[in-house]
């Protein structure tokens, strides 16, 4: 928690300034009783002079009243300001280096943190820390000074009278050390409540269309009102302990008025007090104890931010798994020689369980290779581990001769563009999508990209061509659609190595031969990794890398394979009895 404080170094102007107006406004409230007093014993009822009020003196003593609350006002709106300036600003760096270091974070450890609990944290967590970070420049400037400067004002009046803010205060710390004793530890489990209702909002928001294809509302419905319900139980136990806490400091203060009140009158009768000073020690007795209850309050938000500010910290903290080397040299024009030397990986969940095992495979520059298994087999993992999505567990991947591990993490991904079967589509425009792939390419290489992909064809179709809208996920387009404009954008980043990995799934044999046409017309030299799961679209390539249970089965071309590898040949022979392609 402490090391997040470095992020006021910047505006450690704004937080010395916003506690000095505070307590100039302060200050001011301080003020008020004593002139009260004045205006009581001497203005009313005229106590130095025989009885007989003075009107002026009311007049006068009134209009300082006025203006002290006027510059207690002004204070109290400057304070505001800056310290809204510092914590505002405060949040925006955490805020936008969290989201930094989550960009950075390899798949396994967005995965450990969760989406919904991250979301939490770059949201909800940097607002709590923000108000606690309010709450320390004004609030508890407030509450102590008021506190401390109304047991002084106090004593400057009666010494009796600090008799009973000494009987009064153990009560009230007792209390508000046992009540925020008990409810800190709650406000972590909220937080880790919270991220359960983002995660089930976030997974039925972007699975809406599963969620109703398998009429699955209602039970999406429980699943959210039981993280609800959880939350708000959690968030109930905090408010009714906490709520005990307010009456009960309540019952103190009124009895220490009643006290203030008998010590005052006591005082009066022998003379060594006046009414005006009994009112004037109410007053500061109010505040004083008042400053005691809003301390409560601040030190809820103390709890919740520091709740947060650990949370947030996980974040900061969390070393990349990826981690970048230092390889660069200019990018070539073709393609790049890939190449996996005794290759065994898996995942961090999986306890040492290989998804890939000793593997050892080269593919060489402007070569396309085909890969094609079963479900679970391990293709996406292994071209996973090419742009270090992942990292081998065991052996070496090698591009151009060098470890991907000595790479520059930009540059290797920079000679990298991966298509997905899932397709991700920014809700923007179509072009922008596209563009992606290259943000400083030409209208015309964004359209020779669109025809190459067959994305073009549906573009021209739209109104708005290239300028259409595309809706969040990519809605308001089909499957084949979103896949296309995928691969667009895979395109359009002229890289060495491409991998389609099972990205032409929604797309019908015709289309994807005139893309395969198209591609290896326009892009001949550059090194292509095609994962799929019909022979159709992999038969064509230059090898054939059939896996099995994490091992390469085989490896050679169509031809070949359908000679002597029995696997591809049973995937083969089920393929064209159900309808697949036949075409040797």
């Amino acid at each position: 928690m402490l090391k997040l404080l470095k992020y006021l170094k910047k505006y450690w102007l704004f937080a010395v300034i916003a506690p000095l107006f505070m307590c100039g406004e302060v200050f001011m409230d301080l003020q008020q009783p004593r002139l009260m007093s004045i205006i009581v014993d001497e203005g009313v009822l005229g106590l130095s002079n025989q009885g007989v009020g003075n009107l002026n003196l009311i007049i006068t003593t009134g209009a300082k009243m006025i203006l002290f609350v006027g510059i207690g006002g002004i204070c109290g709106i400057l304070s505001g300001v800056f310290a809204n300036r510092c914590s505002q600003n405060f949040g925006n760096d955490i805020r936008k280096d969290a989201f930094r270091q989550i960009m950075s974070f390899s798949f396994e450890q967005t995965d450990r943190f969760s989406t919904g609990s991250l979301i939490t944290r770059v949201t909800n967590d940097i607002t709590q820390l923000q108000n606690f970070i309010m709450q320390c420049i004004r609030g508890f400037v407030r509450t102590f000074v008021l506190f401390f400067g109304g047991i002084f004002s106090m004593l400057l009046l009666d010494l009796n009278f600090g008799i009973v803010v000494v009987c009064a205060l153990p009560f009230i710390i007792f209390m508000v050390v046992f009540f925020i004793s008990k409810a800190n530890p709650m406000f972590g489990i909220l937080q880790k409540k919270l991220d359960s209702v983002n995660n089930v909002i976030q997974e039925n928001v972007s699975g809406s269309r599963v969620v109703k294809a398998y009429v699955k509302e209602e039970y999406e419905k429980e699943r959210f009102q039981t993280a609800n319900n959880a939350l708000i139980n959690t968030q109930l136990q905090i408010l009714i302990l906490l709520s005990y806490m307010t009456p009960l400091m309540n019952i103190v203060l009124n009895i220490s008025i009643v006290a203030i009140i008998k010590v005052g009158a006591v005082e009066v009768q022998a003379g060594a007090a006046t009414p005006g000073n009994v009112m004037a020690a109410i007053t500061y007795l109010s505040q004083i104890l008042n400053a005691l209850m809003r301390m409560t309050m601040i030190f809820q938000t103390a709890s919740r931010g520091i709740a947060s500010g650990q949370r947030i910290q996980e974040v900061l903290d969390c070393v990349p798994a990826i981690q970048s080397g230092t390889y660069t040299k200019e990018k070539e024009e073709t393609g790049s020689t890939i190449e996996f030397k005794n290759v065994s990986f898996s995942y961090p969940e999986s306890n040492g369980q290989f998804v890939l095992d000793q593997i050892n495979l080269t593919i060489h520059s402007g070569e396309t290779l085909g890969i094609l298994g079963a479900t679970g087999c391990g293709k996406s993992s292994l071209v996973n581990l090419i742009p270090r999505f992942y990292d081998a567990t065991k052996g070496q991947v090698l591009i151009d001769g060098i470890d991907v591990k000595e790479y520059d993490l930009t540059f290797l991904r920079d000679k990298i563009a991966v298509a997905l079967q899932k397709s991700e589509i920014f809700s923007t425009t179509i072009k922008e999508n596209i563009q992606w792939g290259n943000r400083s390419a030409s209208e015309e290489e964004i359209k020779t990209a669109a025809h190459i992909a067959q994305a073009a064809e549906f573009i021209e179709k739209k109104q708005e061509g290239m300028d259409t809208l595309i809706a969040e996920k990519g809605m308001s387009l089909s499957g084949g659609q979103k896949q296309r404009l995928a691969i667009s954008r895979a395109i359009l980043k002229k890289a060495n190595i491409l991998i389609f990995d099972d990205t032409t799934s929604a797309l019908d044999l015709k289309t994807e031969a005139k893309l395969y046409q198209e591609l290896e017309k326009e892009y001949h030299g550059i090194t292509k990794i095609i994962i799929a799961q019909r022979i159709a679209s992999v038969k064509n390539a230059d090898r054939i890398a059939v896996l099995e249970h994490g091992k390469i089965a085989a490896c050679d071309t169509h031809k070949n394979l359908l000679t002597y590898s029995e696997i591809y040949r049973d995937i083969y022979e089920s393929q064209l009895k159900t309808g697949g392609n036949s075409d040797e």
